[in-house]
């Protein structure tokens, strides 16, 4: 008895399969991303698809270390400081997760989430540490790839970045592995502050955009900081300041005091702005 052949017929023609095998695909990544790019310049795909077709592939050699927030610029909670100081840095920093070490800031301890610390005011007697989550762990050595694939299935959003002696090396959020292959992902402050880049903040100071306009801020804080040789805020205080501030840094300039909240690709994204306090008495 003869058996029929399951395979799927080869609709292609004979031309067609012999320009294949003459012209085979892209061996190399160059002649991938040069492909990508034809096929944007032919309309097969859009800009938008090609960008990120860029960054999965970029992607696939990056580690954690390449994008991880280094330790020194990470934002930590004291699992001993009193609930007023936890309270002031979850609303100046606005992360939605905060790791928290006890005794030095190594020692991490678990993590915490902005909204649960609010459990704490209508409870005063809860234990700070039952409302801790488990910290993950990662070497620096972590594709980005296998993270990002931990990160759905564990519906897990922060990980601690660990070097090779054990010690904290930094952290990475799925929002930082995203961003390899979509780009910036713009968060509630830039959906409400695209007009201006100007935040009000529960304390009263006010979170800046690093691209917002010199005179926004001259109209919010009624100040008159030069507006000729920048537009931006972040290039007008990268020049007083002689270079770009670093996270945690605070820059004086015209009445007011900067400090940088985060920064990505080598600019300042937001800053805390007050005005500078008087000296007089």
């Amino acid at each position: 008895m003869r058996l029929e052949s399951r395979t799927p017929a080869d609709k292609r023609s004979l031309f067609e399969r012999v320009v294949e095998f003459l012209s085979p695909g892209p061996d190399s990544r160059d002649e991938l991303m040069e492909t990508l790019a034809d096929a944007e310049h032919r309309e097969l795909i859009a800009p938008e698809s090609r960008i990120m077709l860029e960054g999965v592939i970029r992607m696939a050699d990056m580690i954690a270390g390449d994008v991880m927030v280094a330790a020194p610029r990470m934002d930590l909670l004291d699992i001993d400081a009193p609930y007023d100081e936890l309270l002031a840095l979850v609303i100046d920093t606005a992360h939605s997760r905060f790791p928290v070490y006890e005794g030095k800031h190594d020692n991490i301890i678990g993590i915490l989430l902005a909204k649960d610390l609010l459990k704490l005011q209508r409870a005063p007697e809860l234990n700070l540490r039952t409302l801790l989550r488990p910290a993950v762990f990662v070497p620096e050595s972590k594709n980005l790839n296998e993270l990002l694939r931990d990160f759905r299935s564990n519906r897990n959003h922060l990980a601690i970045v660990i070097d090779e002696f054990g010690n904290t090396a930094g952290l990475i959020t799925i929002e930082d592995v995203l961003e390899e292959i979509v780009g910036e992902i713009e968060d509630e402050f830039d959906e409400h502050e695209v007009d201006r880049g100007v935040y009000t903040l529960a304390d009263g100071s006010q979170r800046v955009a690093g691209d917002a306009a010199i005179a926004a801020v001259n109209e919010v804080f009624g100040v008159s900081l030069p507006e000729g040789e920048f537009d931006t805020i972040g290039g007008l205080v990268a020049h007083e300041h002689g270079r770009v501030p670093r996270r945690g840094e605070t820059v004086q300039i015209g009445g007011l005091n900067f400090t940088v909240l985060l920064t990505r690709g080598g600019a300042v994204r937001w800053f805390r702005a007050v005005p500078t306090p008087s000296t007089e008495s």
